[in-house]
């Protein structure tokens, strides 16, 4: 269980606006001697601290929203131009689907009353909850775990762009949204079996993105790869994307709104050394994770590539989520710079066994997310951590590893096993792929009955 993501819902007044409660205290208390004035006082400081909180969530959940954008230009621009507007699309619909589907569903599997450790069974439509969860409004602790979940769908769309079908790829949306993803959180972060052996994920390396990044990955194996990417001895072809500009735009834009993913996971607005804290590594990871991936590739080709660079960046995001509240800076830069090279060597292993991820999400978020989920038994603080225990690295013994490990590979056989099986049904009945000729035509068009940068032509003179 995390600090950022309590597994109880705080019933405390919620039901009653914030006056009533001292009000009505005020006769009590005066007949016990105590001062009225400060019982207004403390329902005024109450208020206040609710307010910068509420505000807080709010804003990270709009910072989180705005990863789909990022995560749009991303993917748009590591892939071709006929494929363009189908991808962006896609990221469109996973927040759309992904928050319709939470909002029926998946927030009572995921933070419903704990049945087992397995899953939740109440609040479904949100009903039946308390007015107030975790220190703020349900409401706005819901729009925060909405933007996760979408964040979650929306990696599997560039692992298996330029090739899927856009109603299958719609219907995989809503069942990792409102299934998937909910249950994996409800064992971590809604009062689960792993919260109760003490397993640790702040912001999301396993629960966000190993279920996504493991979900692409089992995703692009049944789909198979795209024409033209592999050839016959196995050796694989590069299939640059159209617009790298649009990439790196795309890249900035998740690194700022992952100051809300991960700062934004304490829930309040008040908490300034961990949410201090929390950012400070954040940044140091992906600054870590950039420059090392651009040194490897920079070593291996001769050439600093930006693509692989980029994804450099994100590596160290995605491995600092797990840590990012348990860590210290120092540690922060070792695990974004141990994240840089797992990207880089994630993408030739990739390649060799015949797996075709268009922007590198399965390394990113897959392997990236495995280990930023280790890391925390490697380098974690025990002053910092919610328990005895603290890494191996930092005086703790091997005991918090291994619970890291069985929660994070637990967590990613679950996801492999459900969404193979999605993805094989899909397959056998309405279908996964677009046929030949649509692929090699562009999906824009045959999808969409639109081109993503229209009037463009190209002139070829003797």
């Amino acid at each position: 269980m995390t600090k950022g993501h309590p597994s109880t819902h705080s019933t405390v007044n919620s039901r009653l606006p914030h006056r009533v409660a001292p009000i009505a205290l005020l006769a009590v208390l005066a007949a016990t001697g105590v001062d009225a004035a400060t019982v207004e006082q403390q329902a005024a400081l109450e208020g206040v601290s609710l307010g910068i909180n509420t505000t807080w969530v709010l804003i990270a959940a709009f910072l989180v929203f705005f990863m789909q954008a990022g995560f749009g230009m991303v993917e748009s621009g590591f892939i071709r131009a006929k494929n363009a507007c189908n991808v962006l699309t896609k990221n469109f619909m996973d927040f759309c689907v992904a928050a319709l589907a939470f909002f029926v569903v998946g927030y009572a599997l995921m933070f419903g009353t704990d049945a087992g450790g397995l899953v939740g069974t109440t609040g479904f439509l949100l009903g039946g909850l308390p007015v107030r969860t975790n220190g703020v409004p349900t409401f706005a602790f819901w729009l925060f775990q909405a933007a996760f979940c979408g964040a979650a769908a929306t990696i599997v769309a560039g692992a298996m762009a330029e090739r899927m079908k856009f109603h299958s790829y719609l219907l995989y949306s809503a069942i990792i949204s409102a299934v998937i993803y909910p249950v994996i959180g409800h064992w971590t972060w809604g009062g689960g079996w792993l919260a109760s052996i003490g397993f640790h994920d702040y912001a999301g390396s396993t629960v966000v993105h190993a279920t996504g990044g493991f979900a692409s990955l089992i995703g692009t194996i049944i789909l198979g790869p795209r024409i033209g990417k592999f050839n016959k001895d196995g050796s694989a072809n590069a299939i640059p994307g159209h617009n790298i500009p649009l990439a790196s735009l795309g890249v900035f834009i998740l690194w700022f709104g992952w100051f809300g993913f991960n700062p934004g996971s304490s829930l309040s607005g008040t908490s300034a050394g961990l949410n201090s804290l929390v950012a400070i590594n954040t940044c140091l990871a992906a600054a870590a994770g950039t420059t090392s991936a651009m040194g490897i590739i920079w070593y291996v080709s001769g050439k600093p590539d930006l693509s692989m660079t980029m994804n450099g960046a994100l590596a160290g995001l995605v491995a600092i989520t797990a840590p990012c509240a348990y860590v210290g800076p120092g540690a922060a830069i070792v695990i974004g710079t141990v994240a840089g090279a797992i990207i880089v060597a994630g993408v030739f292993l990739l390649d060799r066994i015949g797996v075709d991820d268009p922007v590198g999400a399965v390394p990113v978020h897959g392997f990236n997310g495995v280990w930023g989920t280790l890391s925390i038994g490697l380098f974690g603080r025990k002053a910092l951590l919610a328990g005895d225990l603290g890494g191996l690295f930092t005086g703790g013994g091997p005991k918090l590893l291994g619970i890291q490990a069985l929660g994070c590979f637990s967590s990613i056989l679950f996801v492999v096993f459900t969404m193979g099986l999605v993805f094989l049904i899909i397959k056998k009945t309405i279908g996964l792929r677009v046929s030949e000729t649509e692929e090699l035509r562009g999906l824009d068009i045959g999808e969409h009955g639109m081109e993503s940068y229209s009037g463009f032509q190209i002139f070829v003179t003797r």
